[in-house]
């Protein structure tokens, strides 16, 4: 497919910013079908934002050690939840 550059405009600061060549033969090796909706700058700014959020964390008590602990996620009743030490030693002997 031959491509061209791109102007596309920015759903969040309305600036015109190229969709290159390269950046959508990137976007065709990764299987990514959509153009870009923001310019690169609300995009790291969109990144960094979400970063800075606290996720909710969840307290539970670990189901092979019985410690209480936090877990990023809402536990289901049906499933064991472990905390980090647990966690990592089922999966060291996996």
């Amino acid at each position: 497919m031959a491509y061209e550059d791109l102007t596309l405009q920015c759903v969040d600061c309305g600036c015109n910013f190229e969709f290159t060549i390269g950046e959508q033969e990137f976007y065709e090796s990764k299987g990514l079908t959509n153009t870009p909706k923001r310019c690169p700058r609300c995009r790291t700014n969109r990144k960094r934002m979400s970063r800075s959020k606290p996720r909710k964390m969840y307290d539970v008590i670990c189901s092979e050690c019985g410690i209480e602990t936090q877990v990023p996620f809402r536990p289901s009743e049906d499933k064991p939840v472990y905390c980090k030490g647990c966690f990592e030693n089922s999966k060291a002997s996996v």
